[in-house]
């Protein structure tokens, strides 16, 4: 070994690390991204992808992130602060070069630096692939949290699973669903660094055993078992010019051998590399098809590995800081559960401090009960994670072994609080018997979590009063709320510099970390020129999504239309199918001539369909066919466009979110946990069509009801019409919906394919139809009616978009962490040291 390395080994001293800060300035960053690109890349003039100037000037903001993240890992350290562990399936980070700048407030130095070297900043961003880490709406919640902790300074670490390939790409042929791969890190990701001296050995399959220690106790090892190893990949999490940059750690799964030499000498060369390819399956794709039992297996594997490496992780650094003493590590360290995928790891905590550790059952419960915090996200029975009992005990019999145990313990206490209710029990029990047994996760999370909460107003009482009413029963206090919120930093600041730029003008810049001073926009919306500088942001905004739409989907959105949009994951309670149902009804009454004082509509549709998915994917069928034959009619010409966006996406939600004039939010009432795209739409100034559902609720009462568009059940009428309901009746006495039904029954949007859409049809007329579509096409019709309307009086319509943006401040995501902390993590914020 050199001499250097020696002296590094044996800890070199402070002068080693005592570099100068990198300048943030124009000439600093122009400097080091020529540097990047010439020496580190190798490129030259005569190269022209535009890939590697991109990847330079990554790699120089990175730099400026690593000396702030390592100030604030020390920190952490230096104060023993308590901390934050956020376990989530999903982290949908969309771009990070544009937000990394933002953050670090080098935006207009690197825009200058660059523009001095004659290249385009906006031409090297809008080439970042989006970072194939989520599928929805929970993971862009878990990003935009991790946002708003480094913000306000949160000893937080976010943990997932870095997939090679994320959900899938959509694209569209004869109107249908097609997925391709989405090999995101085909070449490589700049802004994470590996850090293999941290991998985990995670365990699966084998049997277990018991024994006694030296001091004679019966103890439990779970041996023979086929293990995986998980790989850690960081990624650096800037705060809001505050140089704290927190961590989100990436767990990427490799085989314990690369292949066997034996087998490979012997000629049998696939199988050498079998078992490399099986555990790489891993972390390969996002979220496999749950339907068939490999695609169960395989998600049960993903969820046990990121909890297991998770905790490994978290225990290292405890030891590392404190020693093998877990007496404090209850009240010093949290773990937040994202929504139940992540549930195993209150087992999987179990049993690394008793087997591993060697603590006894009840100290190890307690600290569980005193670490363990669980997020629901769902109000839908079938998402609430139950795995067969069989398929634990082959993956994880030492974790089936301890989740039994847990239950023993549990319905003993059920026992005692209501004694001979059976119903009760059984109703409460870890485990749902059957020909197949099931392990409720969801019940884990909560048995062993000190606290549950859901994400709005509304998801939360439904679950008390639903799904978890006995938990609410034994542990009231237990149960709480924190409604949902998106960060203002991207979803404001970042994806809409023309607003932003107008906000700093009139209310200053302390909006970006504290969006409750957006209320002093109301005074504004009564005054006609800030409505008219307020009405050319938006149109230029219009005309940037307009040109979007064009190029992709070969869709002229004119620029006076109302931008009606939905954009969303493809789910029959989100009732996009409701949302086609209008289009149908508006180009019926421009087929019947029906247009006096008409609003012309330029409606946006877009999302991603579960690969298993049939009707989801029949539903985006019908919206292609549907705008094929209405964009096709001359009748429709600056009347009425429709479009259905492929492959939709956090990048294209930065364009859509600020050209949008009427955000649709229109689920089944009380089958929306929150939704988060409606925070993001409303920060832009849109104004809402939506049911009372999750966070709706909320919007209307911020923003007023007379602006907001109301219509449909609530829940209380969803659950009380459901044993009446009669779709066929509404239908037969309703002529608008009849004419409709007409339209689609009579194969008007699919005449040489009959029949492709008798399963759509049959829903809407299906008297058991849970999503209530027909129920609520009246009063749908009617509030875009009124909707229209209050479009055509501009200044009105600029009164209520001004209003939506001034009361979004309560949808702050840092309000939402800011509630966390008080009443769940109580963590101290903490600076970076100098």
């Amino acid at each position: 070994m050199s001499p250097l390395n020696d002296r590094i080994k044996s800890r070199p001293n402070d002068k080693f690390f005592d570099l100068p800060p990198l300048p943030l300035d124009a000439e600093g960053l122009a400097k080091d991204f020529r540097h990047y690109y010439a020496y580190t890349f190798g490129r030259d003039r005569d190269s022209l992808s535009v890939y590697y100037p991109y990847k330079a000037l990554a790699t120089a903001v990175r730099d400026r992130l690593m000396e702030r993240w390592k100030r604030t890992r020390r920190a952490y350290d230096e104060t023993d602060c308590k901390r934050t562990y956020y376990l989530s399936l999903e982290f949908l980070m969309g771009r990070t070069l544009s937000n990394a700048m933002l953050n670090l407030g080098i935006e207009d130095a690197a825009t200058q630096g660059l523009y001095d070297l004659g290249i385009d900043l906006e031409e090297i961003t809008s080439n970042e692939p989006d970072a194939g880490l989520g599928n929805g709406g929970l993971g862009r919640l878990a990003a935009c949290f991790l946002d708003s902790c480094a913000t306000l300074q949160l000893p937080v670490r976010g943990y997932g699973l870095r997939y090679e390939y994320g959900m899938f790409r959509q694209l569209i042929e004869n109107g249908e669903q097609m997925e391709e791969p989405d090999h995101w890190l085909r070449n490589g990701n700049p802004w994470e660094l590996e850090r293999p001296k941290f991998t985990q050995r995670i365990p699966f399959g084998g049997y277990t055993e018991t024994y006694h220690d030296h001091a004679g106790r019966p103890k439990t090892r779970w041996v023979g078992t086929h293990d995986v190893l998980a790989v850690p990949y960081d990624i650096p999490i800037p705060g809001y010019r505050n140089d704290t940059v927190n961590t989100l750690r990436l767990w990427k799964a490799a085989a314990t051998d690369e292949f066997n030499l034996g087998e490979f000498n012997a000629g049998s060369y696939p199988e050498s590399v079998a078992q490399k390819n099986a555990a790489e399956h891993i972390t390969m794709v996002l979220y496999p098809n749950d339907a068939s039992e490999n695609g169960k297996e395989l998600r049960l594997r993903q969820q046990f590995f990121l909890a297991s490496a998770s905790i490994k992780d978290v225990l290292r650094d405890w030891i590392r800081l404190h020693g093998a003493d877990f007496s404090r590590f209850g009240e010093r360290n949290c773990f937040q559960l994202n929504d139940t995928h992540p549930a195993v790891s209150v087992a999987e905590l179990m049993r690394q401090l008793m087997d591993e550790h060697g603590l006894e059952w009840d100290a190890a419960w307690a600290i569980t009960r005193q670490t363990m915090a669980y997020t629901n996200h769902t109000l839908l029975p079938e998402a609430l994670e139950r795995w067969p009992v069989r398929l634990f005990r082959q993956l994880l019999p030492r974790i089936l072994e301890i989740i039994f145990e847990i239950n023993a313990r549990f319905l003993a206490e059920v026992a005692t609080r209501w004694p001979g209710d059976t119903n009760r029990q059984r109703r409460m029990s870890l485990i749902e018997e059957g020909d197949d047994p099931q392990v409720r996760m969801a019940w884990l999370a909560i048995v062993g979590s000190f606290s549950v909460n859901g994400v709005a107003a509304l998801h939360s009482e439904l679950l008390i009063d639903g799904l978890f009413r006995d938990f609410h029963d034994l542990w009231p206090n237990k149960f709480n709320n924190k409604t949902n919120g998106v960060t203002p930093r991207r979803w404001l600041a970042m994806c809409n510099p023309g607003l932003r730029d107008l906000l700093d003008e009139t209310i200053g810049t302390d909006w970006v970390k504290d969006l409750s001073q957006l209320e002093r926009l109301v005074p504004f919306a009564e005054d006609a020129a800030f409505r008219d500088r307020w009405h050319a942001i938006k149109q230029d905004n219009k005309r940037r999504l307009a040109e979007q739409i064009s190029q992709i989907c070969q869709v002229e959105f004119p620029l006076d239309a109302i931008f009606d949009v939905q954009v969303k994951r493809i789910h029959e309670y989100k009732r996009q199918l409701l949302n086609i149902l209008h289009v149908i009804h508006l180009y019926n009454r421009i087929k019947h001539g029906d247009t006096a004082n008409w609003t012309p509509r330029a409606v946006l549709i877009g999302g991603k369909a579960a690969p298993g998915y049939v009707m989801a994917k029949q539903i985006i069928r019908l919206i292609n066919k549907v705008a094929q034959v209405v964009n096709a009619d001359p009748a429709t010409e600056g009347l009425l466009r429709v479009a259905f966006v492929p492959d939709y996406r956090v990048s294209l939600m930065e364009v859509i979110a600020p050209g949008t004039d009427l955000s649709e939010q229109i689920s089944t009432a009380g089958k929306e946990a929150s939704g988060t795209g409606n925070m993001k739409f409303m920060m832009n100034g849109a104004v809402t069509i939506g049911t009372l559902d999750g966070a709706n609720i909320e919007i209307r009462e911020q923003v007023g009801e007379d602006h907001f568009f109301l219509f449909g059940l609530t829940a209380a009428g969803v659950e009380s019409l459901r044993q009446h309901y009669d779709p066929n009746s509404l239908i037969a006495n309703d002529p608008a919906l009849r004419e409709v039904m007409n339209l689609l029954e009579s194969g008007h949007f699919n005449q040489f394919e009959g029949g492709i859409f008798d399963q759509v049809i049959f829903s809407i007329r299906n008297p058991h139809d849970p999503w209530m579509t027909a129920a609520d096409f009246r009063g749908y019709i009617e509030a875009q009616e009124r909707a229209a309307a209050a479009y055509r009086d501009r200044h009105h319509w600029l009164r209520m978009s001004v209003l939506n943006t001034a009361r979004s401040g309560h949808f702050s995501s840092d309000r939402t962490i800011s509630e966390y902390n008080r009443d769940i993590w109580r963590l101290t914020p903490t600076k970076p040291q100098d």
